[in-house]
């Protein structure tokens, strides 16, 4: 498995409760700047839409041999069995749940994603964990 792209904010801005893995559906020229690395996580996200599970604003560059012109910010359908797009509608009807993407990875010559299902952190949370970074780096200079 090689990973292509990591939302890097994810896990600071976020609570994980339970992730899950995805194909991604994806034209002909997008698979192949995916497997160039020009992917960005930054500002996307995944809704539950008719049954169908789609992926927002995630960035792929055109590839620059492609002779179609494509959106690189276009929706994507989520490739999900039904039970698991079940399960995962039911859990964002709470209050404050997301569903959000991890990171874009290739496996066995397939786009994958993987998607987590979590909820939003407070601000004072966030600071609390950038000072004990802080403090952590302190603690290995004086050792």
């Amino acid at each position: 498995m090689k990973v292509i792209a990591k939302n890097k904010k994810a896990k600071f801005d976020y609570h994980i409760i339970e992730t899950y893995e995805a194909g991604i559906v994806l034209k002909g020229s997008e698979v192949k700047s995916v497997r160039l690395g020009k992917v960005s996580l930054s500002d996307a996200f995944a809704q539950v839409v008719g049954g169908e599970v789609f992926l927002f604003n995630m960035h792929i560059s055109p590839y620059e041999k492609a002779q179609e012109g494509l959106d690189s910010k276009r929706e994507r359908k989520l490739l999900l069995n039904k039970s698991e797009i079940r399960k995962i509608d039911g859990k964002l009807k709470n209050k404050g749940l997301t569903l959000i993407p991890l990171e874009v990875c290739i496996k066995k010559n397939l786009v994958k994603i993987a998607l987590a299902v979590a909820k939003g952190k407070k601000e004072y949370e966030k600071r609390g964990k950038i000072i004990e970074k802080e403090q952590r780096k302190e603690m290995k200079k004086y050792l």
